[in-house]
């Protein structure tokens, strides 16, 4: 019973501020005719209504089933939930305006003019143009945004990269998140981009899924299309643990991680699990190093580096795959100088965001030091995939989707 009362209340703070927000849109559309007025006034509560009781049939609906829809719902209820905060700022600008005109109707004043209290023909219309620009810019981040991929190219020159592997170009993937994706065409349309660049190798830097494996499966034949002369190599992300979803029980669990295992080799993708592999050409030699999730942040930690690194001292230049890239100054440089290259993603440079020229600016800032692009300290360097999918908001605004191209260069 105390579920129903909470809903209850919810909902009637839900009318109230539609009908607050209302205000403004009666004064834009006040001179029209009758039938517009009401014609407008059903579609804005209509879809408002449809959105809520979505929401609350949200987990109703069976993921698997109707994985789509669940999708639209809580994009299209956000999405116009943030545009209607937005108008609701002006509108109540507009009150806190009409409230001093009211008071001041009672201070004693030589004028004998009729305060105007109605509300302000100009700040409605101004909410309601604010209010449409998130609902557009968002809309169009999943139009256009959610898989217009951008092949970024980087050189990195290091006198400790052997001669044998001068010139190596090396492609990433990261954060590919195949539970979010909807348009199965497009994914493809990147894996073909990433085939046309012909890279000598190819690394994935975790988060194959949201939260279990079977949303991998209708994008295995897709992304096994991945492939280069010297192979393929991966490595687990937090997602790819299964730790935001609860599970019948930890054998579950750990059987889904399992099989997640072996549909990275199913696609040919060599998965390293806190391992190594040692690349050798001409009698020289590189080492890979794939590390499982490991941050300094919040999220669980299963990477073992001390471990990852065992065997490749000898190796002159080192790359590491470690999803976060928070591990970088947490680990990485201070214990393990000699780790010449990490590839990360995990950001996804918060899929909002500002790129121009070298002008790089998101919210994802304020939580990482490094989120996006090439970093470098001394003779070690990170860089930071801004992502291949999307997770929450199935778009991207600004800061695109991304297969990077870095070639190796010695001296």
């Amino acid at each position: 019973m105390s579920r129903i009362y909470f809903l209850a209340f919810i909902a009637v703070l839900y009318v109230a501020f539609d009908i607050y927000i209302f205000q403004a849109v009666k004064v834009v559309i006040g001179d029209y005719s009758l039938m517009t007025r009401r014609s407008l006034t059903v579609l804005y509560f209509g879809l408002s209504a449809v959105l809520f009781v979505g929401i609350l049939m949200y987990n109703q609906l069976d993921p698997k089933q109707f994985a789509d829809l669940r999708l639209f719902i809580t994009t299209a209820f956000f999405i116009t939930l943030i545009g209607k905060l937005i108008a609701a700022l002006f509108v109540l600008f507009d009150d806190g305006r009409r409230f001093i005109t009211w008071v001041a109707q009672f201070i004693p004043s030589k004028t004998e003019e009729t305060p105007d209290l109605s509300r302000s023909e100009f700040i409605s219309k101004s909410a309601l143009i604010a209010g449409t620009v998130p609902i557009a810019v968002f809309s169009f981040g999943i139009i256009s945004g959610a898989h217009d991929y951008r092949v970024r190219k980087r050189v990195i020159t290091s006198p400790k990269l052997p001669k044998a592997f001068h010139g190596m170009r090396l492609a990433q993937l990261s954060d590919i998140h195949t539970g979010s994706f909807f348009n199965k065409t497009a994914v493809a349309g990147g894996v073909d981009m990433l085939r046309a660049e012909k890279p000598d190798i190819v690394f994935f830097t975790g988060d194959l899924v949201n939260n279990q494996s079977d949303e991998a499966k209708p994008y295995l034949d897709i992304f096994n299309r991945v492939a280069a002369p010297l192979g393929v190599y991966s490595t687990m992300g937090n997602h790819d643990y299964g730790d935001y979803r609860s599970w019948a029980s930890q054998e579950a669990k750990q059987a889904d991680i399992k099989q997640l295992h072996e549909m990275h080799r199913y696609m040919g993708w060599d998965i390293l699990l806190n391992e190594n592999r040692i690349l050798t050409q001409n009698g020289e030699q590189l080492a890979i190093l794939g590390l499982e999730n490991w941050g300094a942040g919040r999220f669980s930690k299963y990477g073992d580096l001390a471990k990852t690194y065992a065997g490749t001292e000898e190796a002159p230049f080192k790359i590491l795959l470690s999803h976060d890239p928070s591990h970088w100054d947490a680990q990485v440089r201070p214990e393990f100088p000699d780790i010449n290259l990490q590839l990360a993603g995990h950001t996804h440079g918060m899929q909002f965001g500002i790129e121009i020229g070298d002008f790089r600016w998101s919210p994802s800032k304020w939580m990482y030091k490094q989120w996006a692009d090439m970093y470098q300290a001394g003779d070690q360097y990170l860089y930071v995939n801004r992502g291949y999918g999307y997770l929450g908001y199935p778009g991207r605004v600004g800061i695109l989707p991304e297969i990077t191209i870095i070639e190796l260069r010695h001296g």
